[in-house]
C-alpha cells in the first residue's frame, strides 16, 4: 500500500503540499481530489521520488520509492500522456521500458492487447491522439504488472467507450488486490469507480472517507414534493414542520409547483399531507450528487475562482 505522513513540499517559500498525511490501502479505488493548485499533482511526484520532500515521507510498500530495486514490478504510474518520444512507435516504447526494467518482451503484447492498442502498436507516437496516448501511457504502468498504481487525469482525451473501459479496468485491478491510487476532475466517474476518497485543498487533508461516507458528511438530502393542488401544498409547507423531523425542518419552493424539504422523512411528509387531505403526485429523496458535496466542502479551498460575467 501507499502510506503518506507528514508531507510537505515548498516552492519559494510556499507550502504546495502541508504536513499531508493518508493511506491508500489495497484492494480499493481511492480516488484523489481537490481543486485546481490543490498540491494532488506534487504529492504523486513526491510518492514517485520525482521530487524531494521538505518534511515527512512517502512509502510504497513500506520502502521508499527510490530504494524499490526493480520499481516497474512494484508502480505503475501514468503522470503526463504527453511526456513520450513522438519519434518511437508504440510497441518501441514499451520494448524500451521493460528492457531497462529486465521484464520480458511478451509483457509488451499483452499489455498492448490490455489497452486496445495492439492494430497501432507499429505506428509513430506523434501521430497518436490524446485518448491514444492515455491508453500507451496506462499500458506503461501495467507493464510490470505491480500491485500498486498511480493514475493522474488518466480518462483525459477518452471517448465514452474509452472512460467506460478506464472505470472497469481500475475496479478490476483492485478486485485482484492492487492498491490504486487515481486523481480526476470529473465527479462522476469518480462517484462510479472509486471505493474510498481522499479530497486536499491548498496542500492540507480536508477529507478521508468511505464515498458513501463521504457523500453521507458532506452531501444534503432534500425531499422534492409535488400536489395536485399547490395552493394546499403550500399552505401546508409554509406552517410549522416540528412534526417531520427531530432537528431543523427546512421547505422552500422551487420550479414554480414543487417544494424541497430539508431535515425531514418523506414518510411523514407523506402522513401530514394525507391528514391534511393534500393529494400528493410526486415525492421523492433527491440526495447530493458527489460533485454538488466536493463543491460545497472545497468552497473556501479553491485558489483560483473566475469573476463572475
Amino acid at each position: 500500500m501507499i502510506e503518506v505522513q507528514g508531507l510537505t513540499k515548498e516552492y519559494d517559500g510556499k507550502r504546495v503540499v502541508d504536513d499531508l498525511g493518508f493511506v491508500v490501502r489495497p484492494g480499493a479505488v481511492t480516488g484523489f481530489l481537490g481543486p485546481n493548485g490543490a498540491g494532488k499533482s506534487t504529492t504523486m511526484r513526491l510518492i514517485l521520488g520525482l521530487d524531494r520532500p521538505t518534511a515527512g515521507h512517502a512509502l510504497v510498500g513500506g520502502r521508499r520509492y527510490a530504494e524499490l530495486a526493480d520499481p516497474l514490478r512494484q508502480v505503475g504510474a501514468l503522470l503526463d500522456a504527453q511526456a513520450v518520444h513522438g519519434g518511437r512507435t508504440a510497441r518501441g516504447q514499451l520494448r524500451w521500458l521493460a528492457a531497462s526494467n529486465g521484464l520480458p518482451n511478451r509483457r509488451v503484447d499483452e499489455v498492448l492487447a490490455q489497452v486496445g492498442l495492439t492494430e497501432a502498436a507499429g505506428r509513430r507516437i506523434r501521430g497518436f491522439s490524446l485518448g491514444m496516448r492515455q491508453r500507451l501511457g496506462v499500458a506503461a504502468a501495467l507493464l510490470g504488472d505491480p500491485p500498486v498504481l498511480l493514475l493522474d487525469e488518466p480518462v483525459n482525451g477518452l471517448d465514452p467507450e474509452g472512460i467506460r473501459w478506464i472505470r472497469t479496468l481500475l475496479r478490476d485491478l483492485a478486485a485482484e488486490g492492487r492498491a490504486v491510487l487515481v486523481s480526476s476532475h470529473l465527479m462522476t466517474e469518480m462517484a462510479l469507480t472509486a471505493d474510498h476518497l481522499v479530497v486536499i485543498g491548498r496542500g492540507r487533508l480536508l477529507a478521508d472517507d468511505a464515498t458513501t461516507e463521504f457523500l453521507q458528511r458532506h452531501g444534503r438530502t432534500r425531499i422534492r414534493v409535488r400536489a395536485v393542488d399547490r395552493t394546499k401544498l403550500a399552505a401546508l409547507l409554509g406552517g410549522d414542520l416540528g412534526s417531520l423531523g427531530s432537528g431543523t425542518v427546512t421547505a422552500e419552493p422551487v420550479d414554480g409547483d414543487a417544494w424541497e424539504v430539508s431535515g425531514a422523512e418523506p414518510e411523514r411528509i407523506a402522513a401530514l399531507a394525507a391528514a391534511n387531505g393534500v393529494v400528493l403526485y410526486e415525492i421523492a429523496v433527491q440526495q447530493d450528487s458527489l460533485e454538488e458535496a466536493f463543491m460545497r466542502m472545497t468552497a473556501d479551498s479553491v485558489e483560483y475562482r473566475a469573476a463572475a460575467a
